[in-house]
């Protein structure tokens, strides 16, 4: 009984002291937050006095943040001697040395270590970790480079290495690592592509990854990491030509199913590098036979990339008569199904607003409807350009149906709001203003932000002009000519919004009726054009609806079309 007394006076004593001791270190923190080093260091002394180890770190601190270097000095060498096995002191005696700014005898402490290492991984590894939390991240570096050596193994420490040098901001070291290891561990390639751009700063220093990658490449052609770096490399400089070359090349030697030149065809795609896209797609349809698994897939994207260059651009209907033989030739190929419904659609779309063909567009798409298999979502977009035809060819009641089934279809989604926007614009083309107003105010809460923003303009344009006579018949010319703009009859478009201020002078439908005008350029590719009509919207009606709109699209134009980046950048501030 009486040693269980004392067992637990004991551990009372113990507990309680060291409660004390922790209370004591937290106050002594305080001290040193508050600037007041004298009472924090009073309190450090105290409890490494206790326990020499237990806070020599703390203590140690301490001294060096309030530059007590001598004081700091000697109770590290204290240390040494009592325990001369630990390489914390000795580390910690370098980085005095060097805050001190003797860097002669720092670097001769280092050098002790650095002749002394071991040679085993943990041990290395350790040693440059304490050199790089006290803030000597060149030792750190240097003591991994000589674990190299002595492991003799050129790649060991690489995620460490690698490491600091992000730290360091050390763009040059940071490349050679990443060349360095990608050969053996080329799983880092998409690490360096995501890594390297955030610490280039300016073109040339893509440039040096240029030279350093066609180094390598000399030396060890084998190597095809290296050349699809510097295929990513050329197309950071957006120097697509290069890049397609390097590509080519490599399928040409490797004799591979050319996935990698599908990859960046896409690439290439989405950086709007047509030509460059459609050569790399020439070359999988001439390299593959129809059993490749690119061979399809690489004639399909051909079509549509050409589709996209002749339609973002300026086009003569010899180009669109070109596009429509391309897919018709496809689907003469392939046949009418699951496969190449999205090929119908897009032939579909070409001949209803660029050939308005629109009884061929029509039946096509009819088709596509039927086709067994087709995924939801393209039967979904199938309909609703079907509908849109119906619209233009002048059978609303079908284009309504078909709208309204849509959405029944596919509650709840983008889709569904979608058609619902096309069925209130319906409505408004065909002056059932009052529920093209409601079924449009539904939409403005729309979880898409486009379709909000379309629901919301045009429903404030319907509530600016329905309640006045005048308006009301002014507006549904206008929206006659908003049919016509999107059906793509430009000429029959500006005929009939030229007729609103002979027939109606003084209307309101001023600022919208320049917006309609601009749009026609736009879709003319007229940009200067577009840009007179959007600057008299910005300038002559900055209090109408169509204001922001037209600052916002006049600074696109700029910036995408006409390449000019400080008009773009003077309009935005506007």
């Amino acid at each position: 009984m009486k040693l269980i007394y004392l067992a637990i006076l004991f551990l009372t004593l113990c507990c309680t002291n060291i409660y004390a001791q922790d209370n004591d270190l937290a106050l002594a923190k305080q001290y040193t937050a508050n600037g007041d080093q004298q009472k924090a260091l009073d309190i450090y002394l105290k409890l490494y006095k206790l326990d020499n180890q237990a806070y020599y770190q703390p203590y140690f601190s301490a001294l060096i943040n309030f530059k007590k270097f001598d004081e700091a000095e000697g109770i590290t060498k204290k240390m040494i001697r009592k325990y001369p096995g630990s390489t914390e002191y000795i580390i910690a005696l370098s980085n005095i040395y060097t805050q001190q700014g003797n860097a002669a005898k720092a670097e001769s402490i280092f050098n002790d270590v650095l002749k002394s290492l071991p040679s085993d991984h943990n041990a290395i590894q350790n040693f440059a970790v304490q050199f790089y939390e006290t803030g000597n991240i060149d030792y750190a570096i240097r003591i991994l480079k000589q674990g190299r050596k002595l492991l003799n193994d050129n790649y060991a420490f690489a995620y460490e290495l690698i490491s600091i040098y992000r730290r360091k901001h050390d763009k040059f070291a940071l490349t050679d690592e990443y060349l360095n290891i990608l050969p053996t561990n080329p799983a880092y390639l998409s690490q360096a592509e995501s890594v390297l751009p955030t610490l280039y700063d300016e073109a040339e220093d893509f440039d040096m990854l240029r030279v350093e990658l066609l180094k390598r490449i000399q030396k060890d052609p084998q190597q095809i990491v290296y050349t699809q770096m510097l295929t990513w490399q050329f197309l950071q400089q957006k120097q697509y030509d290069m890049a397609l070359n390097q590509t080519l090349a490599l399928s040409r030697r490797t004799n591979d199913d050319g996935t990698d030149v599908m990859d960046l065809c896409r690439t290439l795609v989405a950086s709007q590098a047509y030509d460059e896209a459609i050569r790399g797609y020439e070359f999988l349809v001439e390299k593959n036979d129809k059993n490749n698994p690119n061979y399809v897939p690489a004639k399909i994207e051909l079509i549509n990339t050409r589709n996209l260059k002749i339609t973002e651009g300026r086009y003569t209907q010899a180009d669109l008569l070109s596009l429509e033989k391309d897919y018709t030739s496809l689907l003469t190929e392939f046949g009418k199904n699951g496969r190449t419904v999205f090929a119908m659609q897009k032939l579909a779309n070409l001949q209803a607003f660029k050939l308005h063909k629109l009884p061929d567009a029509q039946a096509l798409l009819e088709q596509a409807i039927k086709v067994a298999g087709t995924q939801p979502d393209l039967l979904a977009a199938c309909k609703l350009d079907l509908a849109d035809v119906y619209l233009i060819n002048k059978q609303p009641w079908d284009a309504t149906l078909l709208y309204s089934q849509v959405e029944k279809d596919n509650p709840n989604t983008s889709v569904a709001q979608d058609a619902m926007l096309r069925n209130a614009k319906l409505a408004y083309y065909t002056g059932d203003f009052n529920w093209a107003r409601r079924q449009l105010d539904v939409l403005k809460s729309a979880t898409t932000q486009l379709i909000a923003n379309d629901a919301l303009n045009l429903s404030l344009l319907i509530s600016d002009n329905l309640n006045a006579d005048t308006a009301a018949k002014a507006l549904k010319i206008y929206a006659r000519a908003d049919l016509q703009i999107f059906a793509e009859q430009s000429a029959q478009a500006l005929q009939t919004l030229d007729s609103i201020s002979k027939l109606y002078p003084g209307n309101i439908l001023e600022a919208d009726v320049l917006m309609a005008k601009a749009r026609i350029k736009i879709q003319e590719k007229d940009f200067a054009g577009a840009v007179l009509l959007l600057k008299e919207i910005a300038e002559k009606h900055n209090y109408d609806l169509w204001a922001d709109d037209a600052v916002f699209m006049l600074g696109d134009i700029y910036e995408t079309q006409l390449k000019d980046l400080n008009l773009a950048k003077h309009t935005s501030r506007r």
